[in-house]
């Protein structure tokens, strides 16, 4: 899975992350030690998680991330 992150919110971002590992919120949080109700805030934009956490999310769940950047 590919995301180019400047096209999307951290929200979205999470998101498209947790389904794709088939995991619902509360198993999702689990996987970095965080709970249910983080990953809900989260996902409905009520707090913005840290760049670490979508960093230990990506490692635990076998993602890579890539920053690209533009030459505009």
């Amino acid at each position: 899975m590919k995301i180019k992150a400047n096209d999307y919110t951290p929200d979205e971002i999470l998101r498209f992350v947790r389904q794709a590992t088939d995991l619902n919120q509360k198993e999702f949080a689990q996987t970095i030690n965080k709970t249910k109700h983080w990953c809900q805030s989260n996902e409905l934009v009520r707090s913005n998680y840290y760049f670490k956490d979508l960093l230990e999310l990506a490692k635990k769940n076998d993602f890579e991330i890539y920053i690209i950047k533009n030459n505009k």
